[in-house]
């Protein structure tokens, strides 16, 4: 349970944060630039949520905001290196919730016309945010990446992360009109000027 009376507490003044196990590590550690790129795709999210979308849409990203919290908890708390049980198992992002989201990206996808260019993003303020929250998650995912490199970590994080920058696409598609407000990137078109 989390209980939040006060909001600073001054221990991280000398640059070091804490982790969910206890431990201390520098606030520029893997780990908490990890996280803290999660957090910023939730912020961006809710800024999202502030678009006109379609109410599925904002049911889909309220949800996926919680599960981000999930992904923070689970990076904020190493895994266990000498394979003992903890007393109290941390939050682990699960497999379920990285198929719920691949079937999302499927039942979006599938009324959209096959692309045939890469997209520039813009389109309507809905879509414009979406392309911005996906390469905001395309970032949070290199950011776990590196960490992944160190430290070992639940592997379903970085697929949950790669499937939701998928998502977020093809949600940006969608909210241009299945695609019919979305610019095409042509190639070399101002090579030439």
């Amino acid at each position: 349970m989390v209980f939040l009376n006060q909001i600073y507490t001054k221990s991280g003044d000398a640059g070091q944060t804490g982790l969910g196990d206890g431990s201390r590590v520098p606030k520029t550690h893997d780990r908490v630039v990890a996280y803290g790129t999660v957090d910023e795709l939730n912020s961006v999210l809710g800024l999202v949520r502030t678009a006109e979308l379609p109410e599925m849409i904002d049911e889909w990203l309220f949800r996926i905001q919680n599960d981000l919290f999930d992904i923070g908890a689970d990076l904020c708390v190493p895994e266990a290196v000498d394979g003992q049980t903890p007393e109290h198992p941390p939050l682990r992002v699960s497999a379920a919730q990285v198929t719920w989201l691949e079937d999302r990206v499927d039942e979006v996808n599938e009324p959209l016309d096959p692309l045939t260019s890469f997209v520039l993003p813009g389109g309507t303020p809905a879509s414009a945010w979406l392309h911005l929250a996906r390469t905001v998650c395309r970032r949070t995912e290199i950011s776990v990446w590196a960490l992944k490199e160190n430290e070992p970590i639940n592997d379903q994080v970085v697929c949950y992360l790669n499937r939701l920058s998928d998502l977020l696409f093809v949600l940006a598609q969608h909210c241009n009109d299945l695609g019919k407000f979305s610019i095409l990137w042509v190639p070399g078109a101002n090579r030439e000027s």
